[in-house]
């Protein structure tokens, strides 16, 4: 009885203990629990981290940055520089947004070709203005320069796959209707020349030299015109707006690449003044652009990134034969186009009929899943066209191969026009 009770104490204090070693073990599991995560969440880079999405040779990587700068972002993915590379935004720009999309421009070799001049540059730049400010040539408004590829037997030669050839235009003195004013141009005559500076000759007008003198360099062409008087402004030039899409950038993605500069213009006008000195008439009578203005250059993003479709809506384009590289722009389209995936609906209808209604039913043109106008056209994918979601599909990835020649350029003119 005695070495029972004794035992029985002994295996008590036994369980005591590895019930005391237990829940402090199980305290510290919940420390733990409590406590790591806060620890990761510092040493991730979460905590003001920023998140920079990088495009390098065809290729993104995805960061998460705590530093200061672009530069600092692109040392943390393991990105290296060469000195010709180009970076945008800049290495040294600063991050303060919560995320960036950065795109790595790789240097290659080209040869610029400027009349006897020949050499080659590395850079990393992709218009002929671009690379020619890159290797330190001015150009003038009217000079044309011209990217081409190297042919294949001279690329061992020249060292380069790239060609830039530059034109120069020829430096004249244009004294227009008592104005003196430097000018350059591709012309070959002085005919040629008025031509190109869309200066338009009245019976009154004088020329010298003659119309079919040969232009060359640092020679003065004089107009000048009897009777009315004459006078001569400066007027700026407004610039134009360009948007290019870049798939570089998500949907809705909105920046100024090259912001626009309003240009110069030497404005001649010629007026009839009244008895009194005023002006009756006021005629526009020649316009030359002495600083061209600079386009302003907008990025538009059209990159998308998972569009939103069902599994039927993925079963209906693999029938149809559409690439499943083309599943996101082909369904970006049917969104926006019919938003149910509904094969009998019209255009402007609500909801999804259950059978084909006729159009005299005055419901609309647009018909299907791509709404086409009119919906009898996509008799020519099947006889079932009226209510099956494939033949639909099938006449729908035709019309998009036909008129843009794929599925994306169908898709990016759906995002600049809204229509198809």
């Amino acid at each position: 009885m005695v070495t029972d009770v004794l035992t029985s104490g002994i295996l008590t204090k036994k369980i005591v203990r590895r019930a005391a070693i237990f829940f402090a073990c199980f305290t510290l599991v919940l420390a733990g629990f409590y406590i790591a995560p806060q620890a990761v969440h510092a040493s991730n880079g979460s905590v003001g981290g920023r998140l920079v999405t990088i495009y390098d040779r065809g290729e993104k990587k995805v960061v998460l940055s705590n530093g200061v700068t672009i530069g600092d972002a692109l040392k943390k993915a393991n990105i290296k520089l060469d000195a010709h590379d180009n970076v945008e935004p800049g290495v040294d720009t600063k991050m303060v947004a919560p995320s960036y999309y950065v795109n790595v421009y790789r240097a290659r070799p080209v040869l610029v070709v400027d009349g006897s001049t020949r050499v080659k540059v590395m850079t990393a730049f992709q218009t002929p203005d671009q690379i020619a400010k890159d290797a330190g040539i001015s150009l003038y408004p009217e000079d044309i320069a011209t990217l081409s590829q190297i042919e294949d037997q001279d690329i061992v030669s020249d060292g380069a796959g790239l060609k830039l050839t530059i034109k120069r235009a020829i430096p004249i003195t244009l004294d227009l209707y008592s104005q003196a004013t430097p000018v350059r141009t591709q012309a070959a005559t002085v005919g040629d020349m008025l031509r190109e500076k869309k200066i338009v000759l009245t019976t009154k007008d004088h020329v010298v030299p003659p119309l079919n003198t040969p232009i060359t360099a640092g020679m003065t062409v004089q107009i000048w015109r009897e009777g009315k008087q004459t006078i001569t402004t400066q007027e700026a030039v407004p610039f134009a707006s360009q948007t290019v899409q870049s798939g570089d950038y998500p949907l809705g993605y909105q920046a100024v690449q090259t912001p626009g500069q309003n240009g110069l213009a030497t404005v001649t006008y010629e007026i009839v003044l009244d008895s009194s000195g005023q002006i009756v008439s006021k005629t526009e009578i020649a316009r030359i652009v002495t600083v061209q203005p600079v386009t302003q250059v907008q990025v538009l993003g059209v990159k998308l990134s998972g569009t939103n479709f069902s599994a039927q809506s993925q079963a209906i384009m693999a029938a149809a034969g559409i690439a499943a590289s083309d599943y996101d722009y082909a369904a970006y389209i049917v969104n926006h186009e019919n938003g149910m995936w509904c094969p009998t609906r019209w255009q402007g209808e609500r909801g999804c009929p259950s059978d084909y209604v006729p159009a005299s039913a005055g419901l609309g043109p647009g018909y299907g899943l791509c709404q086409a106008t009119p919906g009898s056209k996509m008799s020519s994918a099947g006889g079932d066209w009226e209510t099956n979601p494939i033949t639909q599909m099938i006449w729908c990835s035709g019309y998009a191969n036909s008129r843009y020649g794929s599925w994306q350029n169908a898709y990016l003119h759906w995002v600049s026009y809204h229509s198809w």
